[in-house]
């Protein structure tokens, strides 16, 4: 796994959606009730921006169809059969870091 850093996020509390380009990927961070997750940026039902959705219940939403996304598995509602990818987040030395499986740890694993 390779772990890059995300500049210019700022950990206030505040709830917040950003989108970042890491290693090729468009990622959103998300900032909700003091937690910090990372999935994948487009929705993979409609091929939306998931960076102008919003989050309820533990759930990121879609803002063109309203499909809900968990925030820490990334798997879709029951019935909708989809997911976006999610990705492990810490955080060093007040730093945000995004992990990202790399391809020889797919094939090593």
């Amino acid at each position: 796994m390779k772990w890059y850093p995300v500049p210019g996020i700022e950990l206030t509390g505040e709830p917040f959606i950003k989108k970042v380009k890491l290693s090729g990927k468009g990622i959103i961070i998300i900032g909700y009730e003091n937690n910090l997750y990372a999935l994948g940026s487009t929705c993979p039902h409609a091929g939306a921006e998931l960076s102008g959705g919003w989050c309820k219940e533990g759930k990121l939403i879609c803002p063109f169809h309203r499909y809900a996304y968990d925030l820490e598995t990334g798997k879709g509602d029951p019935g909708q059969n989809d997911y976006v990818d999610s990705f492990p987040v810490e955080i060093r030395a007040g730093e945000v870091y995004i992990g990202i499986e790399t391809f020889w740890d797919r094939v090593f694993n």
